[in-house]
């Protein structure tokens, strides 16, 4: 018998609910990216908390969504699906400041499995009156009446340590799974590809950030620089015009903000080259997912 405690927790929830903003605060670093626009999150990200006895595992994964229907869309939301399907515990984030259908879509998706669901009720800062929340806590319960709801922000990390005590109550007995140093499994050429697409979600118009994805090319290390080239890739030539911008101005803001972000997280000089092309219909062909690295999570 084992004195340590590991197991798998999925942070499950409608997009733009503060998901990977909750990962960054329980980390204590970047590891997901987040924008202010939903669906930022596309693929399943592990991060990994060793602390003391405990190996915390929790999986990020896409917003779980109706609307659009094309190719990438119906993989985000299988990925999350699964997701949800093989976790020892599920942490169901909600927005305290709104309630949508997509919540509802998540509470039909969990609320039969037999495993702890704790309600994460983030964006409670924003909420002023006591009374108004103590009615959304109350909601919450005849929704889901096993789960334990914690009042949180993700954002200034208020209540987030109490929601890791309580899914350490909750973890099995076992040994870790992962070295105690990992802090996730995805590469470095994986986390550079997201960085460089959280600049362009942050700097790009309201639906142009759903059209593209950042592909790397070149990742290399010469005379202590670490050279980086990534093919920024669109579906049409107006939106390849967006991106580069006047003069190249938006392209050479964007690159400047992630080389920057990059130096940090690697503790090394970076060049940075970006190129933007464009593949047609890339985000509803499978084939063309599968190529620019967007497939189906296990």
């Amino acid at each position: 018998m084992t004195n340590k405690r590991c197991g798998f927790i999925s942070l499950t929830g409608r997009p733009n609910v503060g998901k990977s903003t909750l990962l960054n605060q329980i980390l204590g670093q970047k590891l997901a990216i987040t924008s202010p626009k939903p669906q930022t999150t596309r693929h399943r990200i592990l991060g990994i908390k060793t602390k003391d006895n405990t190996q915390f595992l929790y999986v990020d994964t896409p917003g779980i969504h109706g609307g659009s229907k094309n190719a990438m869309n119906k993989m985000m939301n299988r990925t999350a699906s699964r997701a949800v399907a093989d976790v020892d515990i599920v942490i169901f984030v909600v927005d305290a400041t709104r309630w949508s259908q997509e919540d509802q879509m998540v509470v039909d998706k969990i609320c039969h499995d037999e495993f702890p669901v704790i309600i994460a009720l983030n964006k409670v800062d924003k909420i002023d009156k006591k009374d108004e929340l103590l009615a959304i806590i109350s909601k919450l319960h005849e929704k889901l009446p096993k789960a334990e709801i914690i009042p949180l922000s993700a954002k200034n990390g208020e209540g987030v340590e109490h929601l890791e005590a309580v899914v350490k109550e909750n973890l099995p007995e076992s040994d870790f799974f992962f070295p105690e140093e990992w802090v996730t499994d995805r590469s470095d050429k994986f986390l550079t590809s997201e960085l460089i697409r959280e600049k362009l979600m942050r700097s790009l118009e309201k639906e142009l950030p759903y059209h593209l994805t950042v592909e790397i090319e070149q990742f290399k290390t010469e005379k202590k620089v670490l050279h980086i080239g990534a093919i920024i890739w669109v579906e049409r030539d107006s939106q390849k015009a967006i991106v580069i911008g006047k003069k190249g101005e938006n392209l050479k803001k964007i690159g400047s903000q992630a080389r920057t972000d990059l130096e940090r997280m690697f503790n090394q000089k970076i060049f940075l080259q970006l190129w933007v092309k464009v593949k047609s219909g890339w985000s509803d062909d499978l084939r063309a997912l599968v190529k620019l690295g967007i497939k189906e999570d296990e």
